[in-house]
């Protein structure tokens, strides 16, 4: 039996803080006691971890990646391997990828490809969604299949056409049968029909640039979709998550759907929270560096976003994680925006920044924690084995210094990319030591984890329902 004590740390969850010393045995959390009392005193450890003047939080679970997703002619940079490590260094120690059905196979095809990529290269644990690209009668009845194996979430588009898009007839039997078997509809809400006429006008006006992306991708077409979706999923007798949720608008449809007492959920992401589109409008190209979907929107958004995380219209940030490098990748896109990969690096940022918006006074300590760990665990059927320090939870458990400073930088990140969405970014706050299930993964500021560590995480269903 291994042990290892967490001692004089301001322990911080999505519903308590205290001063209090950790204990866990065999990869998971035993007892929390109060700093310096006779029971915590009484603990022996073959480790002892020092976390006097700093935050002990629980891991970080980002429920939206991307690692080696095929897209547009390319692959995202990150392999399941460096996407993972770079997780780790952000303090996130789980991360919910996603599985794609190709058109014209199974999702089974789709779920054994991406089990194959993240097998025995993980440096944290995983789980999947599946990407469900072709409703018909077979794929209903995998869906079924799948919410019993623990992959209890289904990811349809209403944008893409040709590629992952699903039409509403096929968005409402996707969304009846979860309604039946538990799953969680995720939706990429934007209407994709309208937005490809507006693409192809913008191109015959000669308007290439990055920045007409976001211009083109209009945040009321993301609105329309969202209160499509919603509307559907009422149909259906579903719930329904909304992700990368960018503009006012759309926080407008989610925040009235939850009004009406619908279970109806919204994430949002850092880069919509940090950028806009004066950053998609950099010169020389540099724009296509912030080209993602959802666009960037402009700055005024950004106060419509913060207030859906105070007010729990938004429950969650992720990061849509999809990173492409913009020497030879998001550059076939030079002289057509269309052409630009669609995706930004982010995993190893997230907490971080979600740390420095409670510096910025944008958000609470504890809200800090529900938002990045202890709601997607319980959204993505995690909780509380993930997203929590308590007993019996996985003791996937973080060191934070709250007083260190740092710059983001390409320079010193540990994604595979060749730039940072945030390079020169001040902010206050930093991981210092990362336990995944009890094993060091990050020692003060060194890798110490392995490829392989992180292990399949099935999940239960959707634990966040009214």
């Amino acid at each position: 039996m291994s042990r290892t004590v967490i001692r004089g740390g301001l322990v911080v969850t999505a519903s308590d803080e205290m001063h209090a010393d950790v204990l866990i045995e065999d990869g998971r959390v035993v007892a929390l006691a109060a700093t310096g009392t006779p029971t915590a005193e009484s603990w022996t450890a073959e480790r002892t971890v020092d976390a006097a003047g700093k935050y002990v939080i629980p891991g970080g679970v980002d429920a939206h990646t991307h690692m080696e997703l095929p897209f547009g002619g390319t692959f995202a940079s990150d392999t399941f391997e460096t996407g993972t490590r770079a997780a780790a260094w952000g303090g996130t120690t789980t991360i919910v990828d996603f599985a794609v059905q190709s058109v014209g196979h199974s999702l089974r095809e789709g779920l054994d490809a991406w089990n194959a990529k993240a097998d025995g290269q993980c440096a944290i644990d995983y789980a999947f969604h599946m990407i469900v690209s072709d409703v018909n009668q077979d794929t209903l009845k995998e869906m079924d299949l799948l919410v019993q194996e623990g992959v209890t979430s289904f990811k349809q588009f209403m944008a893409y056409p040709g590629v992952f898009y699903s039409d509403d007839g096929q968005i409402l039997r996707a969304m009846q049968r979860s309604a039946e078997n538990g799953g969680l509809i995720m939706m990429h809400a934007e209407n994709g029909i309208a937005i490809d006429v507006l693409v192809e006008q913008a191109l015959a006006r000669g308007e290439t640039d990055p920045r007409f992306h976001g211009e083109v991708r209009k945040a009321l077409l993301e609105a329309e979709a969202t209160h499509r979706a919603i509307r559907l999923a009422q149909v259906a007798g579903a719930p329904l998550y909304v992700v990368h949720v960018s503009a006012q608008e759309a926080v407008a449809e989610i925040a009235r759907a939850r009004d009406e007492g619908l279970n109806v959920f919204g994430e949002t992401c850092p880069q919509y929270l940090f950028l806009s589109t004066d950053n998609l409008a950099e010169p020389d190209f540099e724009g296509s560096k912030y080209v993602c979907s959802t666009p960037l929107r402009p700055e005024e958004h950004q106060a419509a976003l913060w207030r859906g995380l105070r007010t729990n219209d938004l429950q969650v940030v992720s990061t849509d994680h999809c990173p492409f490098c913009f020497v030879g990748q998001k550059e076939l896109g030079r002289g057509d925006f269309s052409k630009i990969p669609n995706g930004l690096p982010g995993v190893e940022n997230r907490m971080d920044l979600l740390h420095q918006a409670v510096v910025d006074g944008h958000i609470s300590r504890r809200r800090w924690i529900e938002i990045a760990c202890a709601t997607p665990a319980r959204m993505f059927g995690l909780y509380p084995k993930k997203g929590t320090i308590a007993p019996g939870a996985d003791a996937d458990i973080v060191i934070y210094d709250p007083h260190a400073e740092q710059v983001m930088s390409v320079e010193t990140h540990h994604m595979n990319v060749d730039y940072s969405a945030y390079e020169g970014k001040r902010v206050t706050g930093r991981v210092e030591t990362v336990l995944s299930r009890g094993e060091p993964v990050i020692t003060e500021r060194e890798f110490t984890g392995r490829a392989g560590h992180g292990v399949y995480t099935p999940r239960s269903t959707c634990q966040y329902l009214l």
